[in-house]
């Protein structure tokens, strides 16, 4: 049978362990509500996700814009062309309504590949014909976006390769440092003749080794799978990654710097990387963001990574282009170092 008195201590010893570790208490309580109100600002719009249209400025009569304005179910928006076009690869709207051929009054741009695209290239259509009054349907054509580096999936894969360099280095790092210090490894490590700015640096090399193998199989699965191509110098793009990898590993060591426990350092390590997941543009644009909190979220490091990444591999800029999204990510990478070398407990 069950001994209910020493079973009522072990859980009450259990919940004390738990209460001493605020990491933990942030964690189950705290964060999961602050996630929430940052994903429900992001996605505060009412209108369905992806029911977006953009109309070229000056392009669609008075009485056509104010047949799609009178759906509810849409959203739209008047954008220059170039806007435009840049806002359907970043994935902030369904569908552009833009002038077409000369035998044709108007073309719908889309992409297919992005979810609800043909439904809501049906439902704009639907609105314009009703809009022209029935007596002579318009001539409209359709154009599937599928032209490399102006789809989602290539505005994604970037995105995708800077979480993947944020998340790595943050729990192979960190992870491994605080396990080792709770297993005592750190404390036989300090007896030898090791500088603590050896540990940390051994870190940073032992992760770029693992970048060998672990970007170029994402960057060949991403060409493979869905034709998406650099655009720009694979030096400068690898110059990047190495940027972004130090960064990451310098904030894994500072999140591992004083935690004792590995349940301790899980807890700092994913309150660190959520906010980036929502703010940071990895699967969806942070210009979703009200532009009170713009300025916050362009100095997180994963927000400037990504646009130098998807600047380089999308758009085939120069590294000299995004001086100042790489700037934040050094400033990131110096301090974090700093404050590890500093704060860095051994046992």
């Amino acid at each position: 049978m069950t001994d209910l008195p020493a079973l009522r201590q072990l859980t009450m010893n259990r919940v004390l362990v738990m209460l001493r570790e605020p990491e933990v208490l942030f964690w189950i309580f705290l964060f999961p509500i602050l996630l929430a109100i940052g994903i429900g600002i992001a996605f505060s719009d009412p209108s369905p996700e992806g029911l977006t249209v953009a109309v070229e400025r000056g392009f669609l009569e008075e009485q056509y814009l104010k047949g799609l304005e009178a759906n509810s179910e849409l959203e739209v928006t008047v954008m220059e062309p170039e806007e435009a076009s840049e806002a359907l690869r970043r994935g902030e709207v369904g569908v552009v309504v833009g002038r077409g051929e000369a035998a044709v009054n108007i073309t719908l741009r889309f992409d297919p590949t992005r979810p609800d695209a043909r439904t809501l290239r049906l439902l704009t259509e639907s609105e314009l014909q009703r809009a022209a009054g029935g007596t002579r349907p318009l001539a409209i054509r359709e154009e599937e976006v599928r032209v490399q580096g102006q789809r989602y999936i290539d505005w994604l894969i970037p995105g995708l390769i800077g979480f993947n360099l944020m998340g790595t280095g943050l729990w192979s790092v960190g992870f491994y440092t605080a396990q080792a210090r709770e297993n005592r490894e750190l404390r036989r490590l300090v007896a030898t003749p090791m500088r603590k700015s050896d540990f940390l640096v051994s870190q940073v090399l032992a992760r770029f080794l693992f970048l060998l193998g672990e970007i170029p199989l994402i960057i060949f699965f991403a060409w493979l799978i869905f034709g998406v191509v650099v655009a720009g110098s694979i030096l400068s793009l690898g110059l990047i990654m190495l940027l972004g990898a130090s960064c990451f590993t310098g904030l894994g060591l500072l999140a591992s710097s004083r935690v004792r426990t590995t349940e301790g350092v899980g807890g700092i390590i994913n309150v660190i990387m959520l906010p980036m997941i929502v703010l940071s543009g990895v699967f969806f644009s942070a210009r979703r963001f009200p532009d009170q909190i713009q300025p916050l979220i362009q100095l997180l490091p994963l927000t400037a990574l990504n646009d130098a990444l998807r600047a380089v591999y999308n758009e085939g800029v120069s590294i000299t282009a995004v001086a100042g999204e790489l700037g934040v990510v050094v400033l990131w990478t110096l301090v974090s170092f700093a404050l590890a070398l500093r704060l860095f407990r051994w046992q």
